[in-house]
């Protein structure tokens, strides 16, 4: 046992049921018949591994792909998305750089532009520049975003009605631990019963889980165990509790 057990790949992604699900709701857009919409959705709570899925779709497909910040403008928007396609300085009004963006997009209508954290771009009113790029430039888009991002595009009839596809991103189950634990730390043996308690622990999120996992590697490292299981393992399991003060009485 040695304490340095990850042996993570640049740029590889563990095989989760979240990453299969996504990967297919791209693939469903890019080969969608003609007649029909090419908006997917991909939501679920935070730390379920959306970002992740959405990520590794990027690499498998060549699609764009963008983060949006909080503190983002209707140029920024398109600043991002001109330079995800190579333009080094995006200059020019909104309406200048929406049509750049646009002929851009158009020279290659099967390559999927992806949009993390689209539900920033629903709260600030920037949604139908979506629309208005996907409608002119008929490319697949993918928008990424949490639990409530179907609720919230409701309210945007023109956009939910071009949604082809509604995917729940779910929380993680044992077969999604154990991938995670062999793709993490492949080093370490865990048992299932502690896989399932970590999973019922974090409530399936997937960066908590990772984050259990590290902490299990380091505990079985310093204690010098081969395997881990219910009965040997004191070390940190995290809940997303935040940490309380325990109050001590003075004698």
């Amino acid at each position: 046992m040695t304490g340095n057990t990850n042996m993570v790949r640049p740029g590889s992604v563990a095989p989760l049921k979240n990453v299969a699900s996504c990967l297919a709701l791209v693939d469903a857009l890019i080969h969608r018949p003609p007649h029909l919409p090419n908006i997917g959705v991909f939501s679920g709570f935070s730390g379920y591994g959306k970002t992740m899925a959405a990520q590794y779709c990027w690499n498998r497909t060549g699609a764009l792909f963008i983060e949006v910040f909080d503190f983002w403008t209707r140029k920024k928007f398109c600043q991002a998305i001109l330079a995800e396609l190579g333009v080094a300085r995006p200059r020019g009004t909104i309406g200048d750089m929406m049509d750049e963006i646009i002929a851009r997009l158009g020279d290659d209508p099967a390559r999927p532009l992806i949009i993390d954290e689209a539900d920033k771009l629903v709260d600030k009113g920037m949604i139908e520049l979506v629309r208005d790029l996907n409608k002119a430039a008929q490319v697949p888009v993918l928008l990424v975003g949490e639990e409530k991002l179907p609720q919230k595009l409701e309210a945007h009839e023109r956009v939910h009605n071009r949604v082809l596809e509604w995917v729940l991103a779910q929380p993680c189950d044992l077969d999604d631990a154990r991938a995670l634990t062999a793709f993490l730390y492949p080093r370490l043996v865990i048992s299932d019963a502690l896989l399932d308690h970590i999973c019922a622990e974090t409530r399936g999120r997937a960066r908590r889980i990772a984050t259990s996992l590290n902490a299990a590697a380091a505990f079985a490292a310093n204690a010098g165990l081969a395997e881990l299981d219910v009965s040997n393992y004191s070390g940190r399991i995290f809940t997303g509790e935040a940490p309380k003060r325990h109050s001590r009485r003075v004698a």
